[in-house]
């Protein structure tokens, strides 16, 4: 039986829910649905990399061998065999990573809301590269920190500026490796000053790691974890090395804090899917992975170089562009006068799409900056792409 004339509810939302902003980013992947348009504005992972064939057969597998567990309800902290292949992946000769550190996530975005939850107040001070991850940004925003930037160059993060930022701060964020959105990578030598000058400091790192397989040459940086697993939490994600749509992350923090972050993600979903950690396990523990990545960091590395080419052929001398050595991403520096956001829309219109950097920056954002992203974009789609955004800037000066 349906009521008559309900009175209209009055929905009082909270303050945390007024303050929420949707992402630039999603926003504008609405638009590169069209299939016409080229689209450089996606952070996603090219779909020629997923290995249908082989997850198929490792679903059928598990749903054969073991689905009554499969299907069931699992533990908050994830499945032990996966937990612990993970644990001996990050694990040196002078670092000892045990499973019990390890929590799988529902993805990495869940990692870094389930950080923000557990160690940011409201007003806590929170260090973030300049620019920083746009989905890291808007984790910790809920919790209503306040953002310091720390400087960079052309380099990336600039480890001795943090003394004039870190007093007080509950932690810092950073993406070592083909940093999103500026494919920047930090040198050793930054590495072990930047490990060193948070552990004087008492300062938590986090060191967020999708993209650190997937450099060109093959040859992975070190880890800061393993650097100083007492102060050094380690974010990683099968994502861009399997595929976006397991949702699948986790993350390795020391045993105090990995405890709360545990209790965090019980009350959010009670556990990560049971399922896909076997399935994910079945597939990568017989060195799946070795195989897989090299044809992810060949097709990347190839469109790069495309990407990179048709740049210096078709942009303007007077914009600078980062030349990266793995991951997915290209910042670009336009002249000073020169605003993204109103470039993006004359992009559009000319169907081609990209993401502003602006949104990018936790303070004082650069107006004359985007990022492009080449793995999802055929070649001969990349070269006519970058030939109108060429002549779009070169109207403007």
């Amino acid at each position: 039986m349906k009521i008559e004339n309900p009175a209209p509810i009055q929905w009082r939302f909270s303050e945390r829910a007024d303050q929420l902003q949707s992402s630039f980013i999603r926003e504008i992947l609405k638009i590169t649905q069209q299939p016409e348009i080229i689209s450089f504005a996606g952070g996603l992972p090219s779909p020629l990399t997923f290995p249908v064939d082989v997850m198929k057969a490792s679903f059928d597998k598990v749903l054969s061998e073991n689905g009554k567990v499969a299907l069931q309800y699992g533990p908050t902290d994830g499945y032990l065999p996966l937990r612990q292949w993970i644990a001996d992946s990050l694990s040196t000769d002078g670092a000892k990573i045990v499973p019990e550190q390890v929590l799988m996530t529902s993805g990495s975005q869940q990692a870094l809301d389930l950080l923000g939850k557990v160690l940011i107040d409201e007003g806590s001070r929170v260090l973030v590269e300049t620019p920083s991850y746009l989905g890291a940004l808007q984790a910790f925003s809920v919790y209503r920190p306040e953002f310091k930037s720390v400087e960079t160059d052309e380099h990336g993060l600039v480890p001795s500026s943090l003394d004039k930022v870190a007093a007080g701060a509950r932690l810092l964020y950073a993406l070592p490796n083909f940093q999103n959105p500026t494919g920047r990578s930090l040198s050793v030598e930054r590495r072990v000053e930047l490990v060193e000058t948070c552990a004087r400091l008492g300062l938590p790192l986090i060191e967020d790691d999708p993209y650190g397989s997937l450099s060109y040459n093959g040859a992975p940086a070190p880890k800061m974890v393993a650097m100083n697993p007492d102060g050094v939490i380690y974010m990683g994600s099968f994502s861009k090395v399997l595929t976006p749509g397991i949702r699948l992350g986790y993350v390795v923090a020391p045993l105090p804090l990995v405890r709360r972050l545990e209790l965090a993600k019980q009350a959010a979903d009670l556990h990560t899917s049971q399922l896909t950690q076997m399935v994910v396990y079945d597939v990568i523990k017989d060195g799946f992975l070795d195989q897989h990545i090299p044809v992810i960091r060949n097709l990347y590395g190839d469109q790069c170089k495309v990407m990179l080419e048709a740049m210096a052929q078709h942009f303007p001398a007077s914009v600078q562009w980062t030349k990266p050595e793995g991951g997915m991403f290209i910042w670009v520096t336009l002249p000073k006068h020169i605003n993204a956001m109103q470039l993006l829309d004359e992009a559009i219109a000319q169907k081609v799409a990209f993401v502003p950097g602006s949104p990018f920056y936790a303070n004082e954002p650069e107006t004359n900056t985007l990022r492009l992203s080449f793995v999802t974009v055929p070649p001969e789609r990349i070269r006519a792409g970058v030939e109108i955004l060429g002549k779009l800037i070169a109207a403007k000066l």
